[in-house]
């Protein structure tokens, strides 16, 4: 806590679901931040979360108005910045398919322009959420995640005198996020009770978001930049989660959506090259950047060569998906 006394933290994408349940978890828990500011473009959703948290009770609050297509309003939003956490993207999958420019934008672009900004403003440390479609992509949206990973990792290239450190949170599904499959089955169950899968076999790593902002937080406080943190996560079956939602569930095959992966993937063969296991995450740390962990980290490498997917994993139980979803739901902003 002592390193975020009197300290100014920007989330992009604040009032989406990560964003609205980090700043409930900063606020919740009285992390010390001078100012938490909430960046996005969505003014509804600014004015329902302003309302919400009530702003006489949170002065340090801030609400900005702006795209992370437009550098100057972040250049605007960065002054005086000590952290930023990069949450905002476009995120559904076929929606990236019928509209790559509008994905390319923001999520690539507007990587571009948060590394620029951060730069400029000369901001201490930035985090970039990224997610498991970015390893070995076959949909356009882990593709722009993919290159949005690459340019803040290799930002910390360019940094010159600048102090500023980049790095990446790479996770699962959050379970219950919007957009994410459970809402449609709950959706279902109060229906017909017939749910859409699109293929019996597939499986999904599962994050919740307590976890998701853990990560986070743990990557705020340990980062040196050039890292991705990847955390050790559980699986599940598709149609698990389904039976876990209504045991008499029947399902429906739809097939497998364009760009739709059977299975995801955290580590590549390839990361695995310079991964390291540190007990309950895992760092995927380029070799230019490893000097930077000096040598505590050296016998924790993985055997390579090592894939981390959902398939080839440990995974939950009926019984435990159901528990998570009551305990998760509960709590969950979305």
């Amino acid at each position: 806590m002592k390193k975020f006394k009197n300290k100014s933290i920007l989330i992009t994408g604040g009032t989406g679901s990560f964003g609205k349940n980090f700043v409930n978890y900063l606020l919740k828990n009285k992390f010390p931040f001078s100012r938490i500011i909430l960046f996005s473009r969505d003014e509804f959703k600014q004015d329902q979360l302003q309302k919400e948290l009530n702003l006489k009770k949170h002065p340090n609050l801030r609400f900005f108005i702006g795209d992370v297509r437009d550098k100057e309003r972040l250049l605007f939003a960065l002054k005086n910045l000590d952290f930023v956490i990069h949450a905002a993207a476009l995120k559904q999958v076929p929606a990236a398919e019928y509209n790559p420019i509008e994905f390319i934008k923001t999520n690539i672009l507007g990587a571009q322009n948060i590394v620029e900004a951060s730069l400029e403003r000369n901001v201490s440390k930035v985090l970039a959420l990224s997610t498991d479609k970015a390893v070995a992509p076959i949909n356009l949206y882990g593709a722009t995640k993919l290159c949005s990973d690459k340019l803040f990792i290799s930002a910390n290239n360019i940094t010159g005198r600048n102090t500023t450190s980049f790095s990446v949170v790479r996770y699962g599904n959050v379970l219950g996020s919007r957009g994410s499959v459970l809402p449609e089955f709950l959706k279902i169950k109060s229906k017909n009770k017939i749910f859409n899968i699109t293929d019996l076999n597939m499986t999904r790593f599962n994050i919740s978001m307590e976890g998701a902002i853990n990560l986070v937080v743990l990557a705020l406080n340990k980062a040196h930049g050039g890292e991705i943190f990847v955390p050790k996560l559980k699986s599940f079956k598709i149609t698990d989660l389904a039976k876990a939602v209504d045991s008499k569930c029947k399902f429906k095959i739809t097939g497998i959506r364009p760009g739709e992966k059977l299975h995801e993937e955290l580590i590549s063969k390839a990361d695995s090259y310079n991964c390291f296991d540190l007990n309950n995450y895992f760092l995927i740390i380029q070799e230019n950047f490893q000097k930077r962990y000096g040598k505590k980290i050296i016998n924790k490498k993985i055997k390579f060569p090592y894939s981390y997917n959902s398939e080839q994993n440990i995974f939950l139980s009926i019984k435990e998906i159901r528990k998570i979803i009551s305990k998760d739901l509960s709590n969950l902003k979305f």
